[in-house]
C-alpha cells in the first residue's frame, strides 16, 4: 500500500452532482435574501438579552409530526424556548447548529466517497478519481484506490465533489420540534425563546457653544447582531434596564449585597418622570417602524434630537486627605447640563456614551472629548468629563501640622470583673485625646484669557465613626459639605492669573 500527500483547498469549491434538484432547500436558505421567518418581534435588553417571537404559518399534520423552524438564533438558549399552536402540543424539541461549512462537509463524509478533481497547472486538463474519506483529524487523509494519501491546503488547483449534503448539516440554525396534533391543517405557531448576541446602546452626539452656555444633543440607538442570524423586518422594541439573570452573584465574599458602582457623570439624580412607556421598573424605547437587523451589522436610529438647553463649562478636582503633590496637576474639563424637563434635555437617558464636539474660529464642529453615562432619570443633574485642561491646574500642600492638647478626657475602656456571678470590681481607664491642626494650601493656575471657576473637593475627611467630630476653623472661600467625608468649594480665578486658598482643619487624626 503506497502512502502520498497532495494537496487539497476544500474552501475552493463546493460542488454537488448534476443529477441532484436545480436549485435544493440548502441552496435556498443559502441566499442571503431568503428567510423562513414570519412575522418576527424583537425585544433587546441592555444586558446582552434579546427575547425572540416568531409567527409563522405552518401545514401541521395529524398526530405525531416533527416541524422545523430554520433561521432562529444560532445561540438560542434552548431551554427558554415556548411554541404554541391552536391544537398542538410540543413533545421534544432539538437544536441543530452544525452549520454547512467546507471543513464540516469533510467531517461528515468521513467514511463516504468523494470524487477529487485535479486541474494540471501546465495543460488546464482535468482528471477525476473516487477517494474515500479516512480522517480529518490534524489533516484530511484518503484512500483513492491501493493507495493512502493526505491532502494539504497549499493551494494548488484540486477540488472536492461530494455525492449529497449530510442531512445532520443545516445551511442555517434549525430549530426543531416534534408536536403532538388534534387534527391537520396550515395554521399560526408560534416560537419564542431568549437568545444573547443582540444588544443596544444609547449614543450621544453633543455639540457644545461656549459663548452661549448651551448644548445641542442627538441621540442614536446602535443596535449590534452577532447572532448568526438576519432578521428580517422585526417590530423592534428596546428596554432600558438589566432583568436579572439566574447566574448573577450580588453578594461579596463577605456575604453582603455589593452595591452597583453608581452612573457615571450624575451628579444628583432626577425626580421626574419619562413621556415615555413603562414595563415594570424598565422604560420602553420601540423603534417607529420595523427594521431588518442583519448578522454582524451595526445599525443606528435616531431618538433624540434637543436644541439650545442651558450648559456651562466646569472645571474639576478632588483631592486625598493629607496629600501633598511634587507638582501642580491638570484639573478635569467637564460640560454640565440637566436632563429635567424645563431647562433641559426633557427625557430620560438610556446608558450610553456621549461624545462632544465645539466649533473652531472656522466654525467647524471639531471632537473635544466623550463620557460614559448610566441609566440617567428626567430631572437629573450631570457633569461630564470632556478631558483635562491645557491651562488649568491645582497643586495641593500640606503647609503645617500640628498636635494640640485638649483640656477633656475621654473614657475609652470600662469593663466588669464578674466573679460567681457578682460583680466583685469595675474598672475604668482614661487616656487624653489626641487633636491635629492641619493647614492646607491649594494653588490654582489659570492660564486662559477668560476667569473661570474650578470646584475644588477635599475628600478622606472620615476616617471612621470615631472621626466625625473634625471643625473647620478657617477657610479663605466658604465651603459646602458635600457629606461626613468631603467639602467643596468653588474658586473663582481670574484670567491669567494664579490663586492661593488655605484651609485649616481640626481632627483627630
Amino acid at each position: 500500500m503506497k502512502v502520498r500527500a497532495f494537496s487539497l483547498l476544500a474552501t475552493a469549491a463546493l460542488l454537488v452532482p448534476a443529477s441532484l434538484p436545480a436549485q435544493t432547500t440548502a441552496e435556498k436558505l443559502a441566499d442571503p435574501d431568503a428567510t423562513s421567518q414570519g412575522d418576527v418581534s424583537v425585544t433587546i435588553y441592555n444586558n446582552d438579552q434579546a427575547l425572540v417571537q416568531d409567527v409563522r404559518q405552518l401545514a401541521i399534520g395529524s398526530g405525531r409530526t416533527r416541524i422545523e423552524f430554520p433561521d432562529v438564533s444560532a445561540r438560542i438558549r434552548p431551554e427558554t424556548l415556548s411554541f404554541s399552536a391552536a391544537g398542538a402540543g410540543i413533545v421534544e424539541q432539538n437544536f441543530d447548529f452544525d452549520l454547512l461549512t467546507p471543513t464540516k462537509l469533510m467531517e461528515k463524509a468521513i467514511g463516504q466517497t468523494v470524487t477529487l478533481i485535479r486541474t494540471n497547472p501546465a495543460t488546464g486538463v482535468e482528471t477525476r478519481e473516487r477517494a474515500t474519506v479516512l480522517s480529518t483529524a490534524g489533516g484530511v487523509v484518503v484512500k483513492i484506490g491501493d493507495r493512502i494519501e493526505v491532502l494539504r491546503d497549499d493551494g494548488l488547483p484540486v477540488r472536492t465533489i461530494f455525492d449529497r449534503v449530510p442531512p445532520n448539516l443545516r445551511a442555517r440554525p434549525t430549530l426543531s420540534v416534534t408536536v403532538e396534533s388534534d387534527r391537520a391543517g396550515t395554521r399560526p405557531a408560534s416560537i419564542r425563546y431568549l437568545t444573547p448576541g443582540l444588544g443596544w446602546s444609547a449614543d450621544y452626539v453633543a455639540l457644545f457653544d461656549e459663548a452661549k452656555g448651551s448644548v445641542d444633543m442627538q441621540g442614536w440607538v446602535t443596535l449590534t447582531n452577532q447572532t448568526g442570524t438576519t432578521f428580517h423586518a422585526a417590530d423592534t422594541l428596546l428596554v432600558a434596564g438589566n432583568p436579572s439573570g439566574g447566574n448573577q452573584n450580588i453578594y461579596n465574599r463577605r456575604g453582603y449585597p455589593t452595591p452597583p458602582p453608581p452612573p457615571p457623570g450624575m451628579v444628583q439624580p432626577g425626580t421626574e418622570t419619562a413621556n415615555r412607556e413603562r414595563l415594570g421598573d424598565f422604560y420602553l424605547y420601540p423603534l417607529a417602524e420595523r427594521t431588518t437587523i442583519a448578522n454582524a451589522q451595526t445599525k443606528q436610529v435616531s431618538f433624540l434630537d434637543i436644541q439650545g438647553v442651558p450648559a456651562k463649562r466646569q472645571y474639576s478636582r478632588t483631592i486625598g486627605w493629607l496629600t501633598t503633590d511634587d507638582r501642580a496637576y491638570n484639573v478635569a474639563s467637564m460640560v454640565g447640563f440637566s436632563s429635567s424637563r424645563d431647562q433641559g434635555l426633557g427625557d430620560a437617558l438610556p446608558a450610553g456614551t456621549v461624545r462632544f464636539y465645539q466649533r473652531d474660529a472656522q466654525g467647524t464642529p471639531q471632537f473635544i472629548g466623550e463620557s460614559a453615562i448610566g441609566h440617567t432619570p428626567m430631572g437629573s443633574q450631570l457633569s461630564l468629563q470632556t478631558g483635562e485642561a491645557f491651562d488649568v491646574f491645582v497643586q495641593s500642600e500640606v503647609i503645617k501640622r500640628e498636635k494640640i492638647t485638649s483640656d477633656e478626657y475621654e473614657r475609652s475602656a470600662r469593663y466588669r470583673v464578674i466573679e460567681n456571678g457578682e460583680v466583685v470590681r469595675q474598672i475604668e481607664k482614661d487616656r487624653a485625646i489626641d487633636y491635629w491642626r492641619t493647614t492646607m494650601r491649594y494653588t490654582i493656575t489659570n492660564a486662559k484669557p477668560s476667569a473661570i471657576e474650578v470646584d475644588l473637593t477635599q475628600q478622606g475627611l472620615d476616617q471612621g465613626w470615631w472621626t466625625r467630630d473634625y471643625r473647620i476653623v478657617s477657610e479663605d472661600v466658604t465651603g459646602r459639605q458635600v457629606n461626613a467625608d468631603m467639602r467643596r468649594w468653588t474658586i473663582p480665578v481670574a484670567a491669567n492669573s494664579k490663586r492661593e486658598v488655605t484651609v485649616v482643619f481640626e481632627t483627630r487624626y
